[in-house]
């Protein structure tokens, strides 16, 4: 079995551009192409450009699709109207999370079947296949691993509506947050998703693997004289912790479920029928609304040493919980970080809190999420 990293569709345009590659969950993937900081700057004030080919599409179709996927994940899915998306998470029986995911339900391409697609975290792409074949059984409907069917470029930040309406003639004023719809941009079939992980206003573009390099160059030119350049990961990482943005690995684990997350709100028990999960989320729920565990915060520096994954939040010489991501923010100017903290010490501007960068007690401060919101 080959342990060679994978390689998307746009592998040789990132090598041209002189792009910095990294290892990303068994992919080939553009960590940066010059400096992070003027890529994360571009997504904030003009676009970027990202090859996010590495997520996982998995395709559920069938009479009881939408049942199937009610059962499989915590959200309603089958409340979803065609054309529109849904975050929500697939979790353990014990609660435990698996994965966030984004299901997006398209056009039925045949009467009586419905047709979803599921995007999955790339680390956890065959988890989740695997999860969601298991959980089939009994349905009438089927599952589908579509990772090598799709490419995804996508285009971030202010100016990106402006871009992509030059290229196509489908209806982006009408086409809202978190929805879909089939469309063509520069003459390449796609579905358009206005999604994103930036917190800025953006597109993802699904097309067929073939087409990607054409699409890729077509939005570069019709973005340079709007400022768009291409963007690696390390800079998308900055941008979704700026927004408060929960990483898989990081602020999602299986250890936790999504009332420990601050995301209890995806779990909804108001639709029919059980669900995988179902009783251990009602306990979960019922703990975190009576003797809430470690609540999620943000934390800005008052120093300039930067915090990482993993170091131990402190008060009072006591260790009072744990980064789960921290970077130097660009729009901010400071370093940040999300972490779990003992819900004594959550509330916004409580004092004494630091955080042990090796050995020592860095004072930051505690804050609401997200860092940033973006002006509508």
């Amino acid at each position: 079995m080959s342990t060679a990293p994978r390689l998307t569709a746009l592998d040789a345009v990132h090598r041209a551009l002189g792009a910095t590659m990294t290892d990303f969950a068994g992919w080939d993937m553009p960590l940066r192409y010059g400096s992070e900081r003027d890529e994360h700057n571009a997504v904030r004030t003009k676009a970027g450009l990202f090859d996010l080919s590495h997520m996982g599409e998995i395709t559920v179709t069938g009479p009881q699709a939408a049942d199937l996927l009610d059962f499989a994940l915590v959200g309603n899915i089958g409340s979803v109207g065609v054309g529109r998306a849904r975050y929500t998470m697939i979790c353990q029986e014990d609660g435990g999370i698996l994965d966030d995911l984004i299901v997006y339900r398209l056009q039925e391409r045949e009467a009586g079947s419905s047709h979803y697609m599921v995007v999955a975290n790339a680390s956890n792409a065959q988890v989740v296949l695997d999860a969601l074949t298991a959980r089939a059984a009994g349905f009438d409907a089927v599952v589908r691993d579509d990772r090598d069917a799709y490419a995804l470029i996508a285009i971030q930040g202010p100016e990106s509506p402006g871009i992509l309406k030059s290229l196509t003639d489908a209806d982006l004023d009408g086409l809202k947050y978190y929805a879909g719809l089939p469309g063509t941009v520069a003459g390449v079939p796609a579905l358009i998703a206005r999604t994103g992980y930036t917190g800025e206003d953006g597109f993802e573009l699904f097309v067929e693997p073939q087409h990607a390099e054409k699409l890729w160059q077509a939005l570069t030119e019709a973005g340079a004289p709007a400022g768009l350049i291409p963007c690696g990961l390390s800079c998308r990482d900055t941008l979704r912790l700026e927004a408060g943005m929960p990483l898989y690995g990081h602020e999602l684990t299986t250890s936790l479920t999504p009332f420990d997350a601050g995301l209890g709100r995806v779990v909804k028990f108001e639709k029919e029928g059980d669900f995988v999960g179902r009783a251990a989320l009602e306990a979960a729920a019922e703990r975190a609304a009576t003797n809430p565990p470690r609540t999620l915060v943000g934390l800005i520096a008052q120093g300039r040493r930067v915090p990482r994954a993993g170091m131990a939040v402190v008060a009072g010489g006591q260790v009072i919980g744990e980064v789960t991501s921290g970077a130097p923010s660009p729009t901010l100017g400071k370093p940040i970080a999300m972490a779990y903290v003992d819900a004594a010490h959550a509330a916004p501007g409580t004092e004494g809190v630091g955080v042990d960068i090796r050995g020592t007690h860095e004072p930051y401060e505690v804050v609401a999420l997200p860092f940033y919101k973006r002006r509508k």
